[in-house]
């Protein structure tokens, strides 16, 4: 039968799906447009069964904050190339999961999939999207942040990280505050203060310590108080407060924040595109 112009355009806006498809998909079912769209949902899920073993590293990390910095949410949606991370559909799709995921506090991804966008799963989107691009499509990332303090969020450009941080009290001045969530982008710290840094890397960072000082040739007591020394050094490049800030080296974290009447960072989340948590 011959299939108008009108109908592809309609089954492509009901689905996502490119023209070409959208018209052999009603070719092959008559113009029958529910059999049309399972079609092209079989379609899209072969698709993601032949891409289910291959590395989605590209793709977009995004967040949203509330106007009054009590809530955050960011999320990362994967893809195979850059090229479809740029694409402007990509990206608006990225941007309704992660509403979606605002607006209904959801914190995991299982939730999020279930979750509806324009009366659709957020699977069924994925899985539409796969067939359409025919990359493997995946949320990988759901961080949901509330805060009896306030939350700033920081975006690096071309959104392959992001990092949620969450401080103390009330900030005047969101620009410092970033400045901080900035510093955690760049330096990556392990934690906020020495106190969280876990027992285990305390520990290995003295034994490797003592080791290099001994094979250097010094007495094990001398080793031992060494040691101490460099696992100072070693808080002070790892831990965000005690980090030297990095536009002005003259300072630590804490000392900027303090010096600007900012209270200080009590959690932050880091993204990093491709990369588990």
């Amino acid at each position: 039968m011959s299939i108008s112009a009108a109908d592809v355009k309609k089954l492509r806006d009901m689905t996502g799906a490119g023209m070409m498809d959208c018209k052999k998909a009603l070719s092959e079912t008559d113009g029958d447009f529910e059999a049309a769209v399972e079609l092209l949902r079989k379609k899209g899920q072969k698709v993601a069964d032949k891409r289910a073993d291959r590395d989605a590293k590209e793709g977009l990390i995004i967040s949203k904050v509330s106007d009054d910095g009590k809530k955050a949410v960011a999320i990362e949606v994967n893809c195979e190339t850059d090229f479809v991370a740029r694409n402007d559909d990509f990206q608006a799709q990225a941007q309704s999961f992660l509403d979606a995921a605002y607006d209904n506090d959801i914190d995991n991804i299982d939730d999020l999939l279930k979750a509806d966008v324009d009366g659709k799963a957020i699977a069924d989107h994925l899985q539409e999207m796969v067939g359409k691009i025919g990359e493997k499509i995946e949320i990988s990332t759901v961080f949901l942040l509330k805060s009896e303090g306030t939350i700033i969020d920081y975006i690096h450009a071309g959104n392959q990280l992001g990092v949620i941080a969450e401080f103390a009290g009330d900030i005047t001045n969101d620009d410092i505050a970033r400045d901080v969530a900035m510093q955690v982008a760049a330096m990556n710290p392990l934690a906020v203060t020495r106190d969280e840094v876990d027992a285990t890397t305390v520990e290995k960072v003295l034994e490797i310590a003592k080791e290099l000082l001994i094979n250097e040739g010094k007495p094990a007591e001398i080793a031992e108080k060494d040691a101490q020394g460099k696992l100072r050094r070693f808080y002070e490049e790892r831990v965000l407060l005690e980090q030297k800030f990095v536009k002005d080296n003259s300072l630590s974290v804490k000392q900027y924040l303090e010096q600007n009447d900012t209270p200080l960072v009590t959690s932050f989340r880091r993204i990093q595109l491709g990369e588990e948590a």
